[in-house]
């Protein structure tokens, strides 16, 4: 049975302020505060390890990873989502003001945008990646509270204490945004930052991160409604977001196993 009176959105104004043509939101400001958070804890890491790479370069490092990490972002949406909408309206392709990213579509672009980097400098990998995977649950923690905030990115309706209703007078769903801000944001950052202290071998940190994005994200999507993926709903009821988080978890370990064969080889 539903709450008699559920917790409902909106908690706060999506919009902070209004500035004549400008907008200053909520959303806006999560994105910005996660990209902060991802910035000072690379830069700590780097200056921590010493010989990974030049501190001068973080910001080409930083400005490589946003530009490719929201482009991946939005291609993502436009085709797993939203093709016949964008093969329709091409143009609004490059509305990001509009909404519509893919988390998947992030992982993606920013793995593009690092190798880049990596080979144009030609840093070690496995090291690189250890670092900037390390900050990166709590850059996705601060964007899935901005979706809260937006009160968008609800899930299936519930009658759990905790429900709440994505709009005043409708029933009260998961808050699905924030079960992934927590475990695939502050829970997982809090298991990679105590992993880090261990003697683990470089690169396992970044499967980590991978295998335990993946395999949250697909805990958490059982408490969203079934999806399109290429127009087509995926098989035996999952979301799109869990055939993407298995794709996800698939690589995680092939990669682990891959460098653990590597390094015992002697070979890169």
């Amino acid at each position: 049975m539903h709450h008699l009176l559920p917790l409902a959105c909106p908690f706060l104004d999506p919009v902070i302020a209004r500035l004549g043509p400008l907008t200053l939101n909520w959303y806006g400001v999560m994105y910005t505060l996660g990209i902060l958070a991802w910035y000072v804890i690379t830069r700590e890491e780097i200056l921590r390890k010493g010989a990974v790479m030049p501190v001068a370069l973080m910001p080409e490092l930083l400005f490589d990873g946003i530009v490719c990490g929201v482009i991946g972002a939005r291609v993502g949406y436009v085709i797993l989502y939203n093709l016949p909408r964008f093969v329709e309206r091409p143009w609004e392709v490059f509305a990001f003001w509009q909404g519509g990213m893919s988390a998947h579509g992030w992982l993606v672009g920013m793995a593009v945008g690092g190798l880049v980097f990596i080979r144009h400098h030609r840093i070690a990998v496995r090291e690189l990646a250890d670092i900037v995977y390390l900050g990166l649950p709590l850059g996705l923690a601060a964007v899935k509270i901005g979706n809260f905030i937006n009160c968008e990115g609800f899930g299936l309706e519930t009658d759990l204490p905790w429900g709440i209703a994505a709009s005043p007078g409708s029933v009260p769903r998961h808050p699905s945004q924030l079960y992934e801000a927590f475990f695939e944001g502050f829970f997982l950052f809090a298991v990679l930052w105590l992993l880090r202290k261990r003697r683990v071998r470089p690169g396992d940190l970044s499967c980590f991160f991978l295998v335990g994005y993946g395999s949250l994200r697909f805990i958490i999507d059982f408490t969203r409604e079934p999806d399109l993926m290429w127009g087509y709903r995926p098989p035996w009821g999952l979301t799109s977001g869990q055939i993407l988080s298995i794709a996800v978890v698939v690589f995680g370990l092939a990669a682990y196993v891959v460098g653990r064969w590597k390094v015992g080889d002697g070979r890169w």
